[in-house]
């Protein structure tokens, strides 16, 4: 087991290296892809086919990505997934073609899967045992800074060149802050499987196939689809109900504060809630502040504060699926069973970007499809109601 000093050292460089791997693999493309069709002529929807298709790869790849970490612990997953997303980055960066583009974004989403919120839940689940809803909460109210750091800081330094530069800059950064890093940052003894666990015979592959595990796979799924279609739909919906660009901008940043708010609250949940009461609350609550938008005309101070209620229910989303596992399975197989329960919350971040559009068109309006995304997130907290096993 790591010393009480260990923990920390664990827990700081992975506070640290989320920041980073989310900022420059995940954030960074918003800001650049309108300069890199602008540069290259190639379409908006074409660009960003290729960024989901990293993030497709990175939710297939992390399962197995899951398996390596239960035996051998997150150093060398980790650190290859950085030293993944050098190459990736300097790809994209040179593309000089669109085969060649899809193909260094390929790249990227085994970066992204090697580097971002799965395998450091898990590495935090293992190691820090029954004090890792601390560890998670610091980790998630960190690494929601990302993109307050790195989306200016991308935006600066388009602005000072242009984009291609910029992810050779970004690969840089990637590569002298994270590498090492996880290469030094993350040694230690590999804690050995719960023997309590072993001994009631928790076998992984009966577990992913188990009815419980099966329910709770599409709760978080679908509770992930809402609130991230919630992200990239609410400037349009607000836009709609009257408010300005720049004001509905506002109302979305400021529930990012209420995400952060929504995270820190999550201790008192785990102490007030059971594990099943504790999920079917959470997404109950995101069920509610999605329609809330979905019914509230105005004013604007009211929609500004349903704004921040959603991004309340959303912060504690996020724990919600980092201790899914660990609540109803316990730790050995965190990683396999992890990475098969995020690879739904990441297809849904790449889903999320045109659903809301798509269902627009098709409805007539933003206001509509609130209504589907609560619905949505309703059948989601019928699913957790049964995602706990029989012990």
């Amino acid at each position: 087991m790591l010393s009480p000093s260990g923990l920390r050292r664990v827990l700081v460089v992975l506070c640290a290296t989320e920041i980073v791997s989310w900022g420059i693999l995940y954030y960074a493309f918003p800001v650049l892809a309108s300069s890199i069709t602008a540069d290259t002529g190639w379409s908006l929807p074409t660009v960003t086919a290729a960024f989901s298709t990293g993030l497709v790869v990175s939710a297939l790849a992390g399962i197995p990505a899951g398996r390596v970490l239960d035996r051998h612990g997150p150093r060398v997953v980790m650190t290859t997934g950085s030293l993944l997303g050098v190459p990736a980055l300097v790809g994209i960066a040179t593309a000089p073609t669109l085969p060649w583009f899809f193909a260094s974004w390929a790249l990227a989403g085994l970066a992204m899967a090697g580097t971002l919120y799965p395998p450091a839940f898990a590495a935090l689940t293992r190691w820090w045992g029954p004090r890792r809803v601390t560890a998670l909460t610091a980790v998630t109210l960190l690494a929601g800074f990302a993109s307050a750091v790195f989306a200016p800081l991308t935006a600066a330094l388009v602005e000072a060149s242009d984009w291609r530069r910029t992810y050779l800059v970004l690969a840089v950064v990637l590569a002298v802050t994270t590498v090492p890093a996880h290469l030094f940052g993350l040694r230690g003894p590999w804690p050995r499987p719960d023997p309590e666990e072993e001994s009631a015979g928790a076998d992984p592959g009966a577990i992913a196939r188990s009815r419980p595990f099966v329910l709770a796979v599409l709760a978080v799924g679908l509770g992930s689809f809402t609130a991230f279609a919630v992200i990239v739909n609410q400037v349009p919906l607000l836009v709609e109900r009257g408010l300005t660009t720049g004001e509905a901008a506002w109302a979305l940043g400021l529930g990012g504060l209420g995400q952060t708010a929504g995270r820190l609250g999550y201790g008192w949940l785990v102490r007030s809630f059971s594990v099943r009461g504790r999920g079917v609350v959470i997404l109950l609550a995101v069920a509610a502040t999605t329609a809330l938008m979905a019914v509230v005309p105005g004013p604007t101070a009211l929609l500004v504060a349903v704004a921040v209620l959603a991004g309340t229910a959303r912060g504690v989303l996020t724990l919600f699926q980092a201790t899914a596992v660990s609540d109803r399975w316990g730790a050995t197989h965190y990683g396999r069973l992890g990475g098969i329960l995020s690879a739904p919350v990441v297809l849904a971040t790449a889903l999320a970007p045109w659903a809301g559009a798509a269902l627009a068109d098709v409805l007539g309006g933003y206001p509509a499809v609130f209504v589907v995304l609560a619905a949505v997130a309703l059948v989601a907290a019928g699913c957790a109601l049964g995602s706990v096993p029989r012990r």
